[in-house]
Order: structure tokens, then sequence, then C-alpha cells
């Protein structure tokens, strides 16, 4: 069906469903966070329910048009970047939290809803939805889901996948599957839901997400320490585990990040360091105490020049910015901001962190390195131009030997990001042909015709 036919069939069909077509309007939903290029949408449409999702699922399957589906916009591996003649199904509008429930612990949500409101929603009863993904202000819960989303918190309460009780997901066969309960306990066949968590929209189309949360800890402790060598930093992480200590956070920036963090944001950091780590411990009152002192000695124990303690809640909010504000502080220096993704066992993390240190000086490269080194997943950031090809063939082989080293670590290319289309030609090497030939099959199996989120994370033929 030509372009302009298949636009003009959906709208007289679905007039009540928002359709947008102009090019100055669908430009802001061709693209994400990568700096991976892509195609216009023929439109980008905006359901409000469930049903208006299986009439376009429906719509799209009838006239063989594939379907890209979108939340924000946050994603960091061009999971949700339109393919070519694609519509994109923006769920943005569908964002009611349609329960809390405080007797089961649990809240109900559209895919649509912001992270952020999910949390509060649970602070005004009392409770604590955990997952903090770094553009939780704007990300949304079906894209976390759809990503399997970590953050700042994931090394002691974990990450989406964690919280995920229960899913609405509409099939490519129209068909309206919900998985899942409100019961803690469930092995009444196969567990459907993980099938779709992670799966970056390619399985079906997450509608609503059934959330596990947990009771607001009673006290927390933030601090910061500070480094004159990265490779102390990487230290102290591996003794804190070792002493059997599960922080809330415990993050890394190195020099570069730290510099930019300040320009950017100017909340005190020491621009003379080599790196600090960001450490928080909640809970019992007086856990939290003897927990924070211990990690301190740690630090200090394996080279930090200061730990500084937060007295105050602002203080302790204004050192949490600090590092949530890392990759839009990094984004300033240079035209073209690529925000990676490697993950390795933290007993490894002293040598992955050198390693990427040598790989900067060895193709002359800016890089900016911080992440959630309590989980062992960094985010080496390289800071460049993609207008200069000769610099982009540098950061390419860059990238292809980081995240060779990190699976010769036994890591992996991505921690939380996703695969999409920025990792994609890496999966082979980190999973092997037969982890993929599964994932080819299931593929088919969910959408035979293969319309939802085309070229996504593997190609459907080798």
């Amino acid at each position: 069906m030509a372009n302009s036919g298949a636009i003009s069939l959906f709208s007289n069909r679905f007039p009540s469903i928002a359709c947008l077509t102009h090019k100055e309007d669908i430009i802001p939903y061709s693209f994400d966070g990568t700096a991976v290029l892509q195609n216009l949408p023929l439109a980008v449409v905006f359901p409000l329910s469930t049903k208006e999702v299986q009439d376009v699922v429906g719509f799209a399957v009838e006239n063989r048009i594939p379907l890209v589906t979108r939340g924000s916009g946050t994603g960091l591996s061009g999971g949700s970047l339109p393919v070519e003649g694609c519509f994109v199904l923006c769920l943005s509008k569908m964002n009611r939290i349609l329960e809390v429930d405080d007797r089961n612990l649990t809240l109900r949500t559209e895919a649509g809803a912001i992270t952020a409101h999910i949390a509060q929603a649970a602070e005004k009863v009392g409770l604590f939805y955990p997952p903090d993904p770094g553009s939780m202000k704007i990300s949304t819960i079906g894209g976390n889901v759809a990503e399997n989303s970590g953050g700042l918190r994931g090394l002691k309460y974990g990450v989406t996948r964690d919280y995920v009780m229960g899913l609405e997901v509409v099939l490519a066969s129209g068909e309206i599957l919900f998985t899942g309960n409100k019961c803690v306990k469930d092995v009444a066949g196969y567990t459907l839901r993980d099938l779709f968590i992670g799966s970056e929209g390619t399985l079906g189309i997450i509608t609503q997400v059934l959330l596990k949360l947990i009771p607001k800890p009673a006290a927390r402790q933030t601090m910061l320490a500070v480094y004159s060598r990265m490779e102390d930093a990487a230290e102290t992480v591996s003794a804190i585990v070792a002493a059997k200590i599960i922080p809330c956070t415990l993050e890394f920036l190195d020099s570069v990040t730290i510099n930019c963090v300040e320009d950017y944001a100017k909340v005190g950091l020491p621009r003379d360091a080599a790196a600090i780590l960001l450490i928080e411990t909640d809970g019992h009152p007086i856990a939290v105490k003897e927990e924070a002192a211990l990690m301190a000695q740690l630090a200090t124990k394996h080279g930090a020049t200061s730990v500084r303690v937060a007295e105050t809640a602002e203080e302790a909010a204004n050192l949490a910015t600090a590092r949530r504000s890392a990759f839009s502080a990094l984004a300033r220096v240079a035209p073209t901001t690529i925000l990676e993704d490697a993950t390795v066992p933290r007993s490894e993390l002293v040598k992955m962190i050198r390693f990427i240190q040598q790989t900067s000086e060895r193709h002359q490269l800016k890089i900016g390195t911080f992440g959630h080194m309590g989980d062992g997943n960094l985010h080496p950031t390289f800071l460049t131009n993609e207008r200069n090809q000769e610099e982009m063939h540098r950061v390419e082989i860059a990238m292809k030997e980081i995240f060779n080293y990190a699976v010769s670590l036994g890591g992996t290319i991505t921690g939380e990001h996703g695969v999409g289309l920025a990792k994609k030609n890496f999966l082979s090497h980190a999973l092997g042909e037969l982890n993929i030939s599964v994932m080819r099959k299931m593929k088919s199996a969910f959408d035979p015709l293969g319309i939802l989120n085309p070229g996504k994370i593997f190609d459907l033929k080798s």
C-alpha cells in the first residue's frame, strides 16, 4: 500500500486515535538517546487504551506495516528508532497509575506512566519502588520493562525485572495476554512475563504493568570517597562487597566525568581527583550507622584521600545529583556523545577500568567513564564528533575492543541499556549463535510476520 494511502486509511478507520504525519511533527520521534541515525516513520500514533493498541496492531498486520513501540524516547541502544515505512506506536498518553494496593504491596499502571511518578505514588503510602534508571524523571515504565532497566540502586535492590509481577501485553495476533498476578508465589506453567521483560518490543506491546513495592527504608546515609587512582576506587568496591556489605548505591565517576559534572552542576566535586565513589547505605538506623562507618574505614584503607559524609538530606541530594547528571554533563562537551554499557564481574573491575583508560590513550580518544561500580556496570562514554569520519572509525575500533575485553573477562556487552540497533553486531560474539537461534524461534512464534520492532536485537535470518 502506498504511504499516503495507508495513512489516509488509518485516519478514516480510527479517527479517535491521534496521528502525526507532517515531517516537522514526527522528527522528534525519529531518534532516541543514541547517536544512531535512522528513518522517519510514516506516522506516529497515540492510543489512549489497550483497545486502541489492539486496533493499531490489527491495522499494521492487515497492511504489513512495521510497528515500533515507543515511550519517552530515552533509550540508549536505538531500540525504539523507526524502521523504514513503519508506524511509531507512542504509549506516552497511556500514563494512568491505576491502583496502589498497600495490602498486597503492589502498584498497577499503564505503560506510559513516568517512572518517577510511580515512585512518588508508592511513597505517598509509605512504600518504595526501588528501580531508578538515570532517566527516571522522564522515562516510562513500559520502556523500563522493555529494556529491563537498572539504575543506581541496582546493587542492593535489583533491576526492573525483580519488581514486575504481571504484564498486560497485546500480541502480534491482536490478542490481549495478561501474565502474572499479585501472588508472591506462583509456579503454574511457564513464567511468560519474563519473556517480555527486556524483549525491546519485539515480542509484544506492553500496555499495563503490575509492580511489586516494598516498605520504605527508615534511614539513609550518603558518603563521597575521593581517590588519586582509579584502581583504588575499584579495589574499595571489592573490599566492601567482600566485607558482606551491600550498600544501596555504589557509584563511580572518573576525572573526565568529575570535571564535566562540576562544570555543569557545580556541586563541589574535587576537580583534582582521579575518581570518586558515591556510596549510600539504607535500612534500620543502627545498621546504617554501622555500615557507613565500616565502609568509610575500608575506603580509607584502600587509598581514599578523603571521605565526606553528607550531614543533611540536602547535601545527600546534591551528591546524588552529581551522579545522575553525569550523562547530561558529558553530552555538553562534544557534538556527539556515545554512552556505552559494558559490564564485568566485580572481581574484574580493576582490569576493566585500566583497559578503558589504555584504550582511550591508544586511540587518542576522550572517554569519560562512570557507572554502577557496585554491580560491575560501567559506562565508558565517548566524547566525539560524528562528522569526523576518521575519529568515528577510531571510536568504532575502540568500542569493539572494550566489548571484546569485557566478554573475555566473563562480562557482557550491555548491563541495562539493551541491544537495539547499537549493539546488534556485537551480540553473536557475546552469546554465540545457538542462543540467537533460539531467540529467533521465539520471535517467529510470537510475531510470525516480523512486524513488531523489526531489525532490533538480531536479524530474523542469519
